[in-house]
């Protein structure tokens, strides 16, 4: 098959990542082979490439050179072949989900990270959900709690996850107000938000009290979050990217939970859970209009390179998909995975 490969970490793609023809992996038992159809471009995958920070490496992905022949996480696709203990699932159904390596004509990817796809998505559209899309539910769902008539505060709102994000909040019956730059501000509006903050010119603190802010790849000081909140109000942060080979930001998340059983306010962060349960539930969500991926930009599989380069500069509003493969006729499974 065509792949993606990389032989070593590396802060940019160029020069870094290639296109070669490899084996097509085998699957363990728990483990189905999947003829990718699209995957999809986030920050994770900056991450997976370049092995920072560095505890990165240590959390599966290898410590001197990388253990996967790509970065490739998310992905859309048919069903090519199932190990034996997996069940709900043959050959030819229409799934998406996230496996290893999906910069590639065949993924593997666990059965229980595998949901079938939106029956009214695109592969190319359902390829930019499961990894932003998760994030975004176990945001504002699992960790925001948000509820209907509650205040809520998006930072970083035109990006894959906050895309996500303002669409499920929303459906939720929150107001949202939506922080980002001007230039991205219209497509922010059409999301259903009740307003917008242009970052390059006003204070989202001015715009408060909210009853829970996400951050959500902003840099802003806890202090200044935590301004923004209501005296018993959440903040979630999803993201925060700085150079730090080490930390990578992350130490507002850190400084967060230690302080959280101190205040009223609840403080905290997460890693995001790969599974089937929520993607059957953003299925339900896409399925029933209230979720739509935002696609910016499709690029070939022989164009990973300046797509990742694409989002690297900031300039992507919402998500960016590699399509591989677009001549299917899938199946729709009758069971979950």
């Amino acid at each position: 098959m065509t792949a993606v490969v990389q032989d070593r970490y590396g802060p940019a793609p160029e020069g870094l990542l290639r296109l070669a023809r490899v084996e097509v992996p085998t699957v363990a038992d728990d483990e189905v082979l999947v003829r990718t159809h699209a995957s999809s471009i986030d920050r994770g995958t900056w991450h997976i490439m370049s092995g920072l920070p560095y505890p990165i490496r240590l959390a599966g992905f290898g410590a001197r050179r990388p253990k996967y022949l790509n970065p490739g996480r998310a992905l859309a696709g048919t069903v090519e072949a199932v190990g034996a203990a997996v069940s709900g699932l043959a050959r030819g159904y229409a799934v998406y989900g996230t496996g290893t390596s999906t910069f590639a004509e065949h993924a593997v990817a666990p059965a229980d990270q595998l949901a079938p796809k939106p029956a009214n998505l695109s592969f190319d559209q359902a390829a930019a959900v499961p990894v932003s899309g998760l994030t975004a539910l176990q945001a504002v769902r699992e960790h925001g709690r948000v509820r209907a008539g509650q205040r809520v505060l998006v930072v970083g709102a035109s990006g894959g996850v906050g895309s996500f994000a303002v669409q499920i909040a929303v459906a939720d019956g929150a107001a949202v107000t939506a922080v980002c730059s001007a230039g991205k501000a219209s497509m922010v509006r059409a999301l259903g938000v009740d307003a917008v903050v242009d970052y390059t010119r006003e204070d989202f603190v001015d715009a408060g009290p909210f009853d829970l802010v996400l951050d959500i790849g902003g840099n802003a000081s806890l202090s200044r979050l935590r301004r923004a909140l209501t005296p018993r109000g959440r903040l979630v942060i999803v993201g925060g990217e700085t150079d730090g080979r080490w930390l990578g930001g992350s130490d507002r998340q850190l400084r967060a939970k230690v302080l959280s059983p101190f205040v009223g306010q609840r403080l905290g962060t997460f890693v995001a859970s790969e599974n089937s349960a929520d993607l059957e539930t953003l299925r339900g969500l896409a399925e029933d209009g209230a979720v739509t991926p935002v696609v910016d930009r499709t690029y070939p599989l022989a164009d990973v390179v300046p797509a990742i380069r694409h989002l690297l500069d900031g300039r992507a509003r919402g998500k960016v998909v590699v399509t591989v493969l677009d001549d299917a006729r899938p199946v729709t499974p009758r069971s979950t995975p």
